[in-house]
């Protein structure tokens, strides 16, 4: 008996990522058009030339691109977007749930300020875009949401106190928006990433031994790289994952396995 292998390609497919300036959004542009997606960029208005450079080199690859500005904290700007990218491409298959702030205080001075801005951006944003693209998806009758949700939902650590608290709701609202959503042939599932090295963080990495204990905690002995997060990405995207819903895969390097 032969066994078929599914595809973890994403062919013709449009995406729509949130966050898609540097970092893990550029990584997740790249790597989806390199499995065949035509990308629809996002970014906050102030970041939309990050967004427009990922777009060019998208095409590169011969893909489509749009770029369109997106504050996921707006709630017109999430409507307009989002009507936006199903105008231009007709349907809107795969939502990467990018966008997120990270704010690092000891427990005792985080603000209300601080608070709300964590919030409104990792959990509230998230829950809206995945809403209204949600529902251009079940008018297709299918479609992806991939959240990109931190080890630190799943765990706690100093100085994360509002940063883990929202990112826990990602990983809550992920199962939720499953279970609700399966009729309409939607699956929604999140990755889990570990500290990631990017140009967000680049003055924490000043400190050695901050670097240093962060590395001590990953088992596989390095901090996350962006495109350490592409393969499970395209993967939840794919053909590959139809029949997985509801999950949050850590890419950790081990930290969540102590």
């Amino acid at each position: 008996m032969a066994i078929i292998i599914p595809s973890q390609r994403v062919d013709g497919k449009v995406v729509l990522i949130t966050g898609c300036g540097a970092g893990i959004g550029r990584a997740l542009a790249l790597g989806l058009a390199a499995a065949g997606a035509d990308v629809a960029a996002t970014e906050m208005p102030a970041q939309l030339f990050l967004a427009e450079r990922n777009a060019v080199d998208v095409e590169a690859l011969g893909r489509r691109a749009l770029v369109e500005a997106l504050d996921v904290t707006d709630l017109d700007s999430i409507a307009s977007a989002v009507a936006a990218v199903r105008e231009h491409y007709g349907r809107i298959d795969i939502l990467v749930n990018n966008a997120g702030v990270n704010i690092v205080k000891p427990a005792f001075e985080i603000t209300a300020e601080d608070w709300d801005l964590t919030h409104n951006v990792n959990l509230r944003g998230l829950f809206f875009c995945s809403q209204a693209v949600g529902r251009v998806m079940a008018e297709q009758g299918r479609g992806k949401i991939i959240n990109v949700a931190s080890q630190f939902g799943l765990v706690g650590y100093y100085g994360r106190a509002t940063y883990s608290a929202s990112k826990a709701g990602v990983v809550n609202l992920t199962r939720t928006l499953a279970v609700e959503w399966a009729r309409y042939h939607i699956t929604v599932n999140a990755i889990a990433p570990t500290y990631t090295a990017t140009v967000h963080n680049v003055v924490g990495r000043d400190d050695p031994a901050f670097v240093r204990e962060l590395v001590d905690r990953i088992p596989l002995g390095r901090l996350g790289l962006p495109e350490d997060l592409v393969g499970a990405v395209v993967y939840l995207a794919s053909p590959s994952a139809d029949m997985v819903t509801g999950q949050t895969l850590a890419i950790d390097g081990g930290w969540t396995a102590w």
